[in-house]
Formats: structure tokens, C-alpha cells, sequence
């Protein structure tokens, strides 16, 4: 029998200017808002398309929340995907909760951001296939981070003290895992949107304008 999967898919809240801000320099604000929103409603298509259980995880709870999101919201609410809020103090003790959360109702459990469109159904069945000989898969991004990671197992605090943004984020994870004692995976390298080069290889790649044509 095939094992069952939960995906989260970790997203801010569109603010402008707290969001992409590396982007803001050629995209001004707006345009980094813009593409926020664009690269967020891309991954939540790709992972769609997986076929698994998926939901939205915002990264913190609002009484009401920014218009800019509609687009998100609507493609959430249309495609019945639900949503919660990631918990905890630092991106590990999030991605952690959320997997160990995802692991209660199913067999694996993946979390991916939302600024990473190369992650596609392909993708996730290699770090699914990955979890039957490991307990914690990594899908490596080109610039030292991952944009994805999974899990049959975890244990508390198995992604602390990580310099969460640097080259060595994805080093730093999977020695933090491995001394939790827990055995590690990592698949091929993806390539992320943080940088404006980023920007225009997904704009080559899945034919999106600046202006959302």
C-alpha cells in the first residue's frame, strides 16, 4: 500500500514592503508584492497537482487579512484547501510542528515554501520515494538553503540553532538532524525565486509577465 502524504505549503502574508524585499530593488514594492503573490499561487498549483492532501500555512494569524491576498484566498477557497498558522519561534521549530502535526493524520508529511516554483509532483514523489529508506529528506536550492523538506520521523528541536537565509542553512539542517539521531536524504538540487535573476528565470520559465499576463 502505497503511504499516505500531507504537504504544507509554507506562506506571509502579502504585505507591501515585507515581502521579497530583495526583488523591491528592480521591482520597486509593488512589483515585489505582485510577484509575492504570483510565485504563491504558482507553487499552490504545482502542489495541487500532486494529488496529496495539502494546506496553506500562513506564518502568523490575522483578524483580518490584507486585501492583496484575495487572489491566494479565492484559489484556496475554490481549490477546498484548508488553512492554519505555522507555530513556533523560528522557521525550524515551524517547519518541525507542521510535520510532526502533518505526521499524525499521515504516513509522510512535506513542507515547501511558496517562493519555490521548481518543487513539481515529480519532485515531491522523489522525496516521498526518499522517506522509505530515510526518516528526513531535503530538496537542495542553489543558493545553500532547500525548498523542501520531509518526514516519517521527527523529534523535537531536530532543526535548531540553523542560520535560517545563509549558504549554510542546508549543512547546518542536516547536521542538526542527523544529531537528533534521526537518518537523512537529500534529492537533486531546485533553484528558487530570492534574487532578481530568480525572478526572470521564472518569468522565462512559466511564461508570467511583470504584470501578471
Amino acid at each position: 500500500m502505497s503511504p499516505t502524504v500531507q504537504i504544507f505549503q509554507f506562506a506571509k502574508w502579502p504585505h507591501k514592503g515585507r515581502v521579497k524585499t530583495r526583488l523591491a530593488a528592480t521591482l520597486g514594492d509593488d512589483g515585489a508584492l505582485h510577484a509575492h503573490v504570483t510565485l504563491t499561487l504558482t507553487v499552490l498549483e504545482q502542489l495541487r497537482l500532486c494529488g496529496y492532501p495539502l494546506a496553506l500555512a500562513w506564518d502568523h494569524d490575522l483578524d483580518e487579512p490584507p486585501a492583496e491576498a484575495g487572489p491566494i484566498l479565492n484559489a484556496v477557497a475554490g481549490y477546498g484547501i484548508g488553512q492554519l498558522i505555522q507555530q513556533g519561534r523560528d522557521l525550524g521549530e515551524r517547519m518541525t510542528q507542521a510535520l510532526s502535526r502533518g505526521l499524525q493524520e499521515a504516513d509522510r508529511a512535506i513542507v515547501v515554501g511558496s517562493d519555490c516554483p521548481s518543487v513539481d509532483a515529480d519532485y515531491v514523489d522523489q522525496a516521498v520515494a526518499a522517506l522509505e529508506e530515510a526518516d528526513v529528506v531535503f530538496g537542495p536550492s542553489d543558493d545553500g538553503g532547500y525548498v523542501l523538506i520531509g518526514a516519517r520521523r521527527t523529534t523535537p528541536g531536530m532543526l535548531r540553532e540553523v542560520a535560517w537565509g545563509s549558504e549554510t542553512a542546508l549543512e547546518e539542517s542536516v547536521a542538526a538532524v542527523s544529531n537528533a539521531g534521526l537518518s537523512v536524504a537529500t534529492l537533486a538540487p531546485r533553484w528558487d525565486v530570492d534574487e532578481p535573476e530568480d525572478w526572470a528565470r521564472f518569468l522565462s520559465e512559466f511564461g508570467q509577465s511583470p504584470t501578471g499576463g
